[in-house]
């Protein structure tokens, strides 16, 4: 059957803090064999990225959906939507960007169940993502282990003590110079990346409204941590995650983790903090897929079809 093109009205998105749209589309590649059902793997994008960002094409090179047309995986491979007005939501519920979480929990797994020859159970659905979707790949399956029993992903977002606040001293700087030291003053005039200032301040935005409600985790005048802002950005830390969910880590049929060793954002050493923290949490040997490839954060469509084929491989074995 290869993709087809859905949309689904959410009430879960409906009335959004920022206004965005509460009707997404939704792309579901399901195998040409009729009769039988499948595993189901859902595709969280990146941050400044949304479902049909998939489809671009770069010159010589096939997009994300072309490779999973050529892999031709026996598993439903659904392209779920995250796009805000801020560039993303980083896939969790919160009262800044709006309940996304629950918009793929609650929303998207019954509409695919409920019209796909998936097999609807969570020994047999899984997540994959890159960096912010990779974050919500891991959050989502740490979260809801009655849902998903494997995550891929790709320099997902962690460890934020070394890669988020490698940046708050250059965005307290920009904040200070651009913006009279608000964050909701940069985000009242933000119509896109026009600076790499700008850049970098979204990604912060996008932050503070997903773990802290828009409130910013250090001093804008100085870049010291406020703690208890900062307190709770860690929370939402996979890398601190799987530590309060060992039931859910110990319960994992595979979890894929990879990361560029010369990653701009340093998430190669989110990558190994996350890998130590699943161990420790109690999470199988044998189900763990850890690499550390030569290159950075940017050009990882390759990778895609590597851990979509570990997780089909993972979610077809019968219990």
């Amino acid at each position: 059957m290869g993709f087809s093109k859905h949309t689904i009205a959410s009430d879960a998105l409906r009335g959004n803090p920022l206004g965005d749209p509460s009707e997404r589309d939704l792309w579901v590649w399901v195998p040409d064999e009729e009769g039988r059902r499948y595993p189901a793997v859902y595709v969280l994008h990146a941050h400044m990225r949304s479902a049909q960002s998939w489809f671009n094409v770069e010159p010589f090179a096939r997009s994300y959906p072309e490779e999973i047309a050529a892999l031709a995986p026996d598993a439903v491979v659904v392209l779920v939507d995250s796009w805000t007005s801020v560039g993303g939501s980083q896939w969790i519920d919160s009262h800044g960007i709006g309940r996304y979480g629950t918009y793929l929990r609650e929303e998207v797994v019954p509409f695919v169940d409920g019209r796909f020859p998936t097999i609807p159970d969570a020994a047999h659905r899984g997540l994959q993502g890159k960096s912010s979707g990779g974050y919500g790949a891991l959050v989502t399956a740490l979260e809801r282990p009655d849902l998903f029993s494997a995550a891929a992903a790709h320099a997902p977002d962690a460890l934020f003590e070394v890669t988020n606040a490698h940046g708050f001293a250059a965005a307290a700087r920009e904040l200070c110079e651009h913006h009279g030291g608000s964050l909701a003053e940069f985000l009242r005039t933000f119509q896109g990346f026009h600076s790499q200032g700008d850049a970098l301040l979204n990604e912060l935005a996008v932050c503070a409204l997903a773990f802290s409600d828009g409130e910013l985790p250090f001093d804008p005048e100085t870049a010291m941590l406020v703690p208890d802002v900062w307190d709770r950005w860690l929370a939402h830390d996979p890398a601190r995650l799987a530590a309060r969910h060992p039931d859910a880590v110990r319960a994992l049929r595979g979890l894929w983790l990879d990361a560029g060793d010369a990653d701009e954002y340093f998430l190669d050493l989110g990558a190994l903090a996350l890998r130590r923290a699943f161990i420790a949490a109690g999470l199988p040997q044998d189900v763990l897929r850890f690499e550390l490839f030569s290159g950075g954060h940017r050009g990882l469509t390759w990778r895609y079809p590597l851990s979509l084929a570990f997780l089909v491989e993972r979610l077809s074995i019968t219990l």
